[in-house]
């Protein structure tokens, strides 16, 4: 094998084929085996082995210089960037990894293949507003984002879009969907000013990994504030009318980004957990194995996982290899202390809570009612359930499963119209009823 980075890139492929990951984890170099057990990249290749089947063909491997970014994340200055196309029964992902001059892996990563590009959903009225590329946040840091902005006089309500865990980019992009996008779109069209931003593990990614005491606070709170004042300074934007809306681990941790400023006006909260994360995963997991029964190891070993988590012997000190989804013991140490449901309680703003009665990942038996329970009474909140709709709030019939992400489909319009109607509570009906004839 040597250290032609090609040809390394190819043996890591069917090393995963074979099940040999303890041999790839041998070749990680040791940022990376920090972060990434050869357990949790086994778990990622299960997951997406039961969305879109067994692999069926191995593309040839493509070698570039590595991004700068990545260099700089390293302190390699010989890296190489490998893509390997890999197709499976119902779909394909690309196998990105970064190769030292030694042969170790600095980086890798499972990409979803787009077969398909992104085109708008129906009820988009494009003609409505403008875009304009912004900067979120300040410093090494900082963020691209993109402001969508109302063509008129305003002053518009605002919004900053929260995407879920993991390193999303503005859009949320999920294979060949872009459910941010959807409601940034959809929203702007109807009279919202929207910001969207890419989170800080997707722009920084190689930052991020290299600070062991990384919190899903520090992941979110910092830029969230940040979009915030962004949209009040704006002169086309009522200050006083700025929102946040964050769709799964994103609604989790709204409540604490409006705790931080207490300037955000109120939350709407799309499928936002509340069952602690380390537990959904067990139970999520639980149903993937159920529809792929090849998943069963990884039942074994997110449960173990899962249960170190809980364990009083959890410290900051704990490896990351040793927990779930490869975050470190601080992460853990962090989410295991927030109480997202106490926390919004405690908050004085109204919300609208929306979930998809289809979801298996955030669901209404072990997620919504949590909110529930902790938030019913109140008067400022108001809660709805889609009955049709999945995680992503795509509408549909029967169970949900994984491989549903990877079809073209957008989000329910009818999701896009509460939301725009709550942001904007004091139209007038006359208002209401001329935007209707303007559709």
């Amino acid at each position: 094998m040597g250290t032609d980075p090609a040809a390394i890139a190819m043996t890591v492929v069917e090393l995963a084929r074979s099940g040999r990951f303890a041999d790839i984890e041998a070749l990680f170099a040791p940022p990376l085996r920090a972060v990434v057990s050869a357990e949790t990249l086994q778990l990622a290749w299960e997951s997406q082995r039961s969305k879109i089947g067994a692999i069926s063909a191995v593309g040839t491997p493509i070698s570039e210089p590595a991004p700068e970014s990545w260099v700089a994340a390293s302190g390699k200055a010989e890296l190489v960037k490998v893509s390997v196309p890999v197709t499976y029964e119902r779909g394909g992902l690309t196998v990105v990894m970064s190769v030292d001059e030694t042969g170790l892996l600095q980086g890798l990563q499972l990409a979803p293949a787009l077969t398909e590009r992104w085109t708008p959903p129906p009820y988009v009225r494009r003609k409505r507003f403008d875009e304009q590329e912004v900067t979120v946040g300040s410093g090494a840091l900082a963020v691209p984002g993109t402001l969508s902005l109302p063509r008129g006089h305003g002053p518009w309500p605002g919004v900053v879009l929260l995407s879920g865990g993991g390193p999303f980019d503005r859009d949320a992009t999920s294979g060949p969907n872009k459910p941010l996008k959807d409601l940034a779109w959809g929203l702007a069209g109807r009279g919202v000013a929207v910001l969207r931003f890419d989170k800080v593990t997707h722009a920084h990614a190689g930052r991020v990994a290299a600070d062991p005491g990384f919190t899903m606070s520090d992941e979110y709170v910092p830029h969230a504030v940040a979009a915030v004042h962004l949209l009040q300074r704006h002169p086309a934007v009522d200050a006083a009318r700025v929102h946040v809306a964050g769709h799964s681990m994103g609604g989790k941790v709204a409540p604490r980004v409006a705790a931080a400023e207490p300037s955000v006006a109120g939350l709407v909260l799309l499928a936002g957990d509340t069952q602690p994360m380390h537990q959904a995963a067990v139970r999520v997991v639980r149903h993937l194995a159920s529809l792929d029964p090849g998943a069963q190891a990884a039942v074994e070993t997110i449960t173990r996982q899962a249960a170190l988590v809980d364990s009083p012997h959890l410290s900051a000190e704990t490896p990351a290899t040793e927990l779930p989804f490869g975050y470190s013991g601080a992460y853990w140490l962090d989410l295991r202390d927030y109480d997202p449901v106490a926390t919004a309680a405690a908050l004085d703003k109204p919300m609208l809570i929306l979930q998809g009665g289809r979801d298996y990942q955030v669901t209404v038996a072990d997620d919504l009612a949590g909110w529930r329970a902790g938030l019913a009474h109140r008067t400022d909140v108001t809660i709805r359930v889609y009955d049709a709709d999945d995680h992503l709030f795509f509408p549909g019939s029967g169970p949900s499963t994984p491989a549903d992400y990877d079809k073209p489909q957008h989000v329910d319009a009818a999701v896009v119209a509460d939301i725009a109607d709550w942001l904007a509570p004091r139209r007038s009906g006359i208002a209401r009823i001329v935007s209707g004839f303007k559709r």
